[in-house]
C-alpha cells in the first residue's frame, strides 16, 4: 500500500467521476462476438446487468474506479484511525500510580 497523505486522498477521491460496483462477465459468444454483462448485488441479491457492446469499454474503466475507490476510502480510514491513535497516546503519558503513605500495607487495595 502506498502512504499518501490525507489531503492527497480527499483529492484523488475527487477526481473519481464515474463509477460502478461489480464485474463485466461475458455471457455467451455469439456469431459476432461476444455478449457482456454486468454482476454486482443489490440490497444483498445478485443481480445480471445486460451491457450492450458499445458501452463494455466505459463500464469496465468504470468497474476499475469503482475499486479505486474503495482502495482510497480504505487508505483514508487507515489514516484517520492511525492519526487518531497518535494523538491519544502523544496527548496522554501514562500516569504511574502513587500509593499513599496510609496504604503500605498488604491489606489496602489501589
Amino acid at each position: 500500500m502506498k502512504t499518501i497523505n490525507i489531503s492527497q486522498t480527499l483529492q484523488a477521491l475527487a477526481q473519481i467521476q464515474n463509477m460502478e460496483s461489480g464485474k463485466v462477465c461475458v455471457i455467451r459468444h455469439g456469431a459476432n462476438g461476444p455478449f457482456y454483462n454486468l454482476q454486482y448485488r443489490e440490497n444483498g441479491k445478485p443481480v445480471s446487468r445486460y451491457i450492450p457492446r458499445d458501452q463494455v469499454e466505459d463500464v469496465i474503466k468504470n468497474t476499475a474506479n469503482y475499486k479505486q475507490f474503495l482502495g482510497l476510502v480504505d487508505d483514508y480510514a487507515q489514516q484517520i484511525i492511525q492519526r487518531t491513535r497518535d494523538d491519544r497516546t502523544s496527548g496522554s503519558k501514562k500516569k504511574k500510580h502513587r500509593r499513599s503513605a496510609d496504604c503500605k500495607t498488604k491489606s489496602c487495595s489501589n
